[in-house]
């Protein structure tokens, strides 16, 4: 299993079966992603919600590699018509594809479709739970604030041993927020994510490590630059 950064909160999980997984693959306006949109492969591609800067290139990619999407209701509903084999669902659902198991969760965040020409109503903001073949979990939280659900249904009821958390507050938890989250969810590995793609979300993820690890030896903070990867 590797996980690749694209930057921002844009994630490529390939899976022990070598499975393709994109999570809010914001590619081509990324000003920190390494790579082309052309350069990009799926099986699954995953949305948390339906702000430009995460549904980002989502329809382009589907378009190309055939990928099933799976998004909450509305943005599934939004989908379909434009011809996409989607997969709609909702919080506390889980859903199968292909050995994947995928369970979506709540977020506290924004979510309205403002890559439209009219902004559109978006649903609920959300988070996956990705559980691979092997059983190991993967928790992107998608764009969120602290919540307790952290500390109950994230680590007691679905207990994932990597976590994605974003840091660069302001639209999300920041350092602060995001080190007590990190202390909740208790996971073996945290990568940070959505920090630094534009100044106003500029931070230090190496202070932040030492921020984490200082409350939570039980967890190691694994600082990716955009492009670089996470091997087990």
């Amino acid at each position: 299993m590797q996980i690749r950064w694209f930057g921002h909160s844009a994630f490529e999980i390939v899976s022990d079966e070598n499975l393709k997984i994109l999570i809010d693959p914001f590619i081509s306006n990324n000003p920190v992603c390494p790579v082309t949109v052309e350069e990009v492969d799926a099986d699954i591609i995953c949305v948390t919600h339906g702000h430009a800067d995460h549904f980002g290139d989502a329809m382009e990619i589907a378009n190309r590699t055939g990928a099933i999407i799976v998004s909450n209701h509305e943005h599934s509903v939004y989908l379909a018509k434009q011809g996409f084999e989607v997969i709609g669902m909702n919080i506390g659902g889980t859903v199968k594809i292909h050995d994947i198991k995928i369970t979506m969760v709540n977020s506290i965040h924004s979510a309205d479709m403002d890559f439209i020409e009219e902004i559109g109503a978006g649903g609920s903001s959300t988070g996956y739970i990705i559980q691979l073949e092997k059983g190991r979990k993967i928790y992107h939280s998608g764009d969120t604030g602290l919540f307790g659900d952290m500390k109950t249904v994230i680590r007691d009821i679905y207990a994932p041993q990597i976590a994605l958390l974003p840091i660069g507050d302001r639209y999300t938890m920041g350092p602060f927020e995001a080190s007590i989250a990190a202390k909740w969810i208790n996971p073996e590995i945290l990568i940070p994510m959505h920090y630094n793609t534009f100044p106003v979300i500029k931070q230090d993820a190496e202070e932040f490590a030492h921020r984490v690890e200082s409350i939570n030896k039980e967890t190691k903070v694994v600082i990716l630059e955009p492009g670089q990867i996470y091997k087990e």
